[in-house]
């Protein structure tokens, strides 16, 4: 339970406080959409916003996900107060299992949507420690230290959002979290402009906004207009209904839901996580769904096809999800029919444009249709577009704007929106990731020189921070050009070759096609060992296998214009 708080946001200084500087320090989220992690510190007492994890890019491969570089926060560990989580997105909470044991395990504070999210989330981490969880409300005060927290209401895909007023002796931060403003939400309330507008009446020194749909122009679309969509193609479609979504969109998932109940559908619900979000939406009360809407996803097939619908992961076309294996003809239990009609209700990640196209694609091969968010209102983002971001500059009247999340030219965009609305740009504080704000006592604000570690801390299986930029270049290399394996036995005392070396190739060419390559190759190895090693005296093959490496890789690149990981292998007997 949190301790109600009647006393203001701002304080008095303590004496032993006296004229320090807030320092902001973001490690991660200023330079991409994800990693989320900032710390707040004011003298000897620190509180942390969040602690996400980024999905890698395509140039990381084999890697699961990215966490925030802690580094700066070693030795520190004593002065964290708290963490404070502002939804349940994994951008905002996926590093929380690697992180927390680190940083002395604090207590952690979150609303109750997102603690059931965080808690599952720790079912796969059973080796760390519990956390000291504690919920709050929206309406709730907390103190943590010097720290005054007061939370409000905010609209995003996921129920339970929030933003956090964080009181400090130089003045009121507010950080907004992930927010759109939606006047008639699903299975949320609208977001709280009273208290919004209220605390902009209390001399805000800096807004911390979200910055990712800040190239978007006009409002938000609200999610009951999504519903309303989805409703109608329950309505006018015969076959069966195959939607994707985001597994956390539980608002979507509601509308769909709600459309299926109105229209006499059954709901099959398939993917882990959606299934798992799904459950834990449902016993906290914020899915609401009949007894018998839900089945099984083996059961599909015992209910005619207008009597049925799929509600699954994947409309990014991610490779494992259920989407692609439906799709592929992999799926144990749902085969493509002629009249069946796929909804992607999602917008497509920079990035993912080839594989959603290859999916459509797939998909009309089969004489199925597609109905995506370009044709018919089926998906609203949970950002905010310009006209809201102006809206909550405008009600809040900070002193300092801070674009956050979001990568360098959204925040730039934001930035001009602020200036658009009458904001001093000399006031617009542009950061970047590891870049140190601070503020004086006199609530002058600034981005420092100063720049602490925010290095990429790479997750690969059991791995942590095992996986380094050398082995990610390896990684890279073997992904681009393959790799080439020369394997030569030498005798100990003639450092003669016994035999001929043996050349493996894997992803560069196909060996029994390039006899010519390979030979001159193999050649090349031999003159390289006569000319490095000398009849009965030891042998320097470190040295030996170095000389092979560059002259066989700078040989292939020359012969091909293609440079593969070149591994000699030297077998002395």
């Amino acid at each position: 339970m949190i301790k109600k708080m009647i006393s203001p946001l701002n304080r008095p200084l303590a004496r032993s406080y006296s004229r320090s500087n807030l320092r902001i320090i973001p490690l991660g989220g200023l330079e991409e959409v994800g990693r989320n992690m900032t710390i707040f510190e004011y003298g000897p007492d620190i509180i942390i916003v969040d602690l996400g994890l980024q999905f890698p890019d395509e140039d990381m491969p084999g890697i699961d996900y990215i966490i925030p570089d802690i580094s700066y926060l070693k030795g520190k560990e004593k002065n964290i107060r708290g963490v404070i989580i502002t939804h349940g997105h994994y951008d905002h909470i996926g590093a929380i299992p690697h992180i927390m044991e680190k940083i002395g395990n604090p207590p952690i504070y979150m609303t109750e949507l997102t603690r059931g999210i965080v808690m599952k989330r720790q079912d796969d981490f059973k080796d760390k420690a519990a956390l000291n969880i504690h919920t709050v409300k929206k309406i709730d005060r907390l103190r943590l230290g010097i720290f005054n927290i007061e939370f409000f209401h905010v609209n995003h895909t996921i129920p339970d959002a929030v933003g956090l007023a964080i009181g400090t002796p130089v003045g009121t931060i507010i950080h907004t979290g992930d927010f759109k403003f939606d006047h008639s939400p699903i299975s949320d309330a609208p977001a709280d402009i009273a208290k919004i507008a209220r605390l902009g009446s209390e001399n805000v020194l800096a807004l911390m906004s979200d910055s990712t749909d800040s190239k978007t122009p006009g409002y938000s679309l609200s999610e009951s207009r999504i519903a309303e969509t989805l409703d109608e193609i329950f309505q006018h479609t015969e076959g069966r209904l195959i939607i994707a979504t985001f597994a956390a969109l539980i608002s979507r998932i509601q509308s769909v839901v709600a459309a299926a109940e109105k229209n006499g559908r059954k709901v099959a619900i398939d993917g882990y996580s959606m299934k798992t979000n799904v459950e834990i939406a449902k016993n906290l009360g914020y899915l609401k769904c009949n007894k018998n809407t839900l089945i099984p996803i083996n059961k599909i097939n015992e209910y005619p096809d207008n009597k049925v619908s799929i509600l699954c992961t994947g409309a990014q076309g991610e490779s494992n999800a259920v989407l692609m294996r439906i799709v592929n003809g992999e799926h144990r239990f749902v085969k493509v029919h002629k009249a069946d009609t796929f909804v992607l209700s999602s917008s497509v990640i920079p990035g993912n444009e080839r594989t959603v196209q290859s999916i459509m694609d797939t998909i009309y091969r089969k004489d199925a249709k597609v109905i995506n968010y370009k044709m018919m209102d089926v998906h609203a983002g949970g950002h905010a577009r310009q006209e809201d971001l102006k809206m909550m500059i405008n009600l809040i009247r900070p002193k300092y704007l801070i674009p956050v999340h979001g990568n360098y030219y959204m925040l730039k965009l934001h930035g001009e929106l602020g200036i658009s609305v009458g904001m001093d740009p000399k006031n617009i504080l542009i950061g970047e990731n590891g870049k140190v704000m601070e503020f004086d006592y006199r609530g002058n604000g600034k981005v420092t020189e100063e720049k602490v570690p925010t290095n990429h801390i790479m997750v690969d299986g059991l791995g942590v921070g095992d996986i380094g930029q050398v082995v990610l270049r390896d990684r890279q290399v073997l992904a681009k050009d393959g790799m080439f394996v020369i394997t030569t036995i030498v005798d100990g005392k003639t450092k003669k070759i016994v035999g001929k070396p043996q050349v493996t190739s894997r992803g560069f060419i196909f060996v029994k096609e390039n006899f010519d390559l390979v030979n001159a190759t193999k050649k090349r190895v031999e003159e390289i060992i006569a000319q490095k090693t000398t009849p009965n005296e030891p042998a320097n093959w470190d040295y030996v296998k170095n000389a092979i490496r560059e002259s066989i890789g700078s040989f292939l690149y020359m012969k091909t214009q293609r440079r593969p990981m070149v591994l000699p292998v030297i077998i002395e007997v």
